[in-house]
């Protein structure tokens, strides 16, 4: 392959390709990687497809206009997104430190982006172009498209429109936002009369001309009040949906803050043409001498069968994004595309995986989202399942068992997220049957999160019981198939609504599963969730009840050492949450105990074997310098 079969990443190859001018500079946090995993190669391509010049400038010096100025001036609008993670989330841990390695960067390199990266490139791009329309768009936009709470500042922060000077925001996806606003820019409309297209977001001086609207607590009342700071965040939650959601508008200032309802979902064929697009599958020449950008090996031979996910987990903001509808590909568009993978010289016959942001969530939650879109106020699934809930792996098995039968191709892995709760709603065992027996590679990773109903139901995640069937279930079919596969589940420490108490009671279910998680993930407060509102707040906003939120980074490292108690780094940690809690039974030598006691201490009677009857684990706690 040539840079000829990329897009334009540099103002040689625009000069190469003949060029006297272009349309869109798309600016980007990330190195170019012509995949469509990559939010730049999804939006790049789609234009040029409806006919339009779009050249690449990835990962800019930020600390001068020189990049954005060698390229000459765009025709029509520079197009900015920090990429596909946050540029925070991507360059700082959930302790703030920062992180050695970006992914996303040539060699993994950590030190090629900058922080609040939308905000950066938009100060450079007008310092290039002052009157050249800007556009935001990409996770970080999307997700901060509000007076939203920023975790690493520690701060209510203005919605990014405001902050970065754009003249357009365009939220979720992004296609059919950006497909408009190019045409309306093509006619020669003005881009400050650009307005009324689904999934934007823009700046009034007045609300007069909007109809239809509900009015979000301004961003000066959620800097002032946690309580309208959650009233503002369960307003603009309730309207993200594309067929019966309104115009929400937030005052700043002087100004109005309006965001469009969201863009429709793409239907099936259109969603089949964009993946169908030529993407070349891999990063730009230009990072060969690098060794690439390591980002993409996760996702080079996999499939993306659809968008969307209805499982409402408080702490994923991918409804404020990609919504809760699912939008699917078809079987014979995801066929030729995985006939095409088979004949890269690089494929070893493994699809790695195949699946979206929930794998076995393929279709829609019910018939009835098409006509009145998903229900206000109601889940589909969570800590309860909707009794409309349409549950039914057939397409999806379909689906893999034709793939399975592809031509050089010796396994398909299907490593995305499975919802197990809805695998348990499935009464036919076929798919758990065929999962198991086909498509595991060793271990299947899942995410119950927590055991603590308390703690589940602010989640809105399955009550244990839940997990507990489908730990079984999932033993007793490799039982039944002579396979030693592993389940490893992820749990996740200090999130709202968990006490120290609560924390303990998952390292007791820890213990009597016999397990010890590798890696403990901390929840990081990300812009957009519900889960980040009630960090800040302090208050669920769906029913404005008070939430435990762990704050303190004392209570927050107990609470994450209790579920690697066993490792003796911990010790003292986990030895202080027992005493918090009151729960120095769980101090000894019988079989309940988490930890042992200190060389020479000796113990009440009520401390020596736990007071609460378990089943026997096979393994002990450390003390101070044990080894297991």
């Amino acid at each position: 392959m040539s840079e000829k079969d990329f897009l334009p990443l540099s103002p040689r190859e625009i000069r190469s390709r003949g060029w006297d001018f272009y349309d869109f500079l798309l600016v980007t946090g990330d190195a170019y990687v012509d995949h469509p995993s990559f939010g730049h190669a999804l939006i790049g391509r789609h234009l040029e497809s409806l006919g339009y010049r779009v050249a690449l400038l990835a990962q800019p010096d930020w600390h001068g206009p020189g990049d954005f100025l060698a390229y000459g001036r765009p025709r029509l609008a520079v197009l900015v997104s920090a990429g596909n993670l946050d540029s925070m989330l991507n360059r700082y841990t959930a302790a703030k430190k920062r992180r050695s390695r970006d992914a996303y960067s040539p060699g993994g390199r950590g030190d090629l982006r900058p922080d609040r990266a939308t905000f950066a490139y938009c100060q450079r791009a007008r310092q290039a172009w002052p009157d050249v329309p800007l556009v935001i768009g990409g996770i970080e936009a999307s997700l901060r498209r509000f007076a939203h709470y920023d975790y690493w500042s520690d701060s209510v922060r203005r919605s990014i429109l405001v902050d970065s000077g754009a003249d357009l925001l365009v939220y979720g996806m992004g296609e059919l936002a950006m497909g408009e606003i190019a045409r309306l820019l093509a006619m020669g409309v003005p881009v400050d009369a650009v307005a009324d297209v689904d999934g934007t977001c823009r700046l009034v001086s007045s609300t007069d001309g909007l109809w239809d609207y509900v009015e979000s607590p301004s961003f000066e009342a959620v800097s002032e009040s946690r309580e309208a700071f959650a009233e503002a965040f369960r307003i603009q939650y309730e309207q993200q949906d594309p067929l019966r959601g309104k115009t929400v508008v937030q005052r700043h200032g002087a100004r109005w803050l309006v965001q469009h309802r969201p863009a429709r979902p793409l239907t099936t064929a259109e969603l089949d043409a964009l993946y169908e697009l030529p993407y070349v599958g891999t990063w730009h020449p230009r990072y060969d001498e690098a060794g690439g950008v390591p980002a993409i090996e996760e996702v080079r031979f996999s499939l993306v069968t659809h968008r969307g996910c209805y499982g409402g987990c408080a702490f994923c903001a991918l409804t404020s994004h990609q919504g809760r509808i699912i939008q699917s590909r078809s079987e014979a568009s995801l066929l030729e595309e995985a006939r095409r993978m088979t004949k890269r010289p690089d494929f070893k016959g493994y699809i790695h995986d195949v699946g979206g942001p929930t794998a076995n969530f393929f279709a829609p939650a019910c018939a009835d989202q098409a006509e009145r879109g998903a229900c206000k106020g109601k889940d589909c699934i969570g800590w309860k399942a909707c009794n409309r809930l349409v549950v039914d792996h057939g397409p999806f098995l379909a689906l893999l068992r034709r793939l399975r039968e592809l031509p050089r191709v010796k396994k398909v892995f299907v490593r995305s997220g499975i919802r197990f709760d809805y695998l348990m709603a499935d009464d036919d065992g076929t798919f758990l049957e065929e999962l198991c027996r086909h498509h595991i590679s060793g271990q299947l990773k899942v995410a119950p999160e927590h055991v603590s109903p308390r703690v589940l139901k602010t989640m809105n995640k399955p009550p244990r019981a839940v997990f507990d069937a489908f730990r079984r279930a999932y033993g007793a079919v490799n039982e039944a198939l002579g396979k030693k596969q592993y389940l490893v589940p992820y749990f996740l420490s200090s999130h709202p609504g968990s006490t120290l108490e609560d924390a303990v009671e998952l390292a007791e279910y820890l213990r009597d599963i016999d397990f010890t998680p590798e890696q403990v993930q901390d929840f990081i407060p990300t812009p957009g969730s519900l889960a980040t509102a009630m960090y800040y707040s302090g208050l669920d906003p769906m029913t404005m009840r008070a939430v435990h939120v762990p704050r303190d980074s004392r209570e927050k490292a107990l609470q994450r050492a209790l579920l690697q108690y066993r490792n003796p780094k911990n010790y003292d940690l986990v030895r202080e949450a027992l005493e918090r809690t009151g729960r120095k039974d769980l101090i000894g030598f019988g079989p309940l105990c988490l930890i042992r006691p200190r060389p020479g201490e000796v113990l009440a009677g009520a401390e020596r074997g736990g007071r609460r009857k378990r089943r026997p684990s096979s393994s002990r706690g450390a003390g101070p310098g044990r080894k297991r």
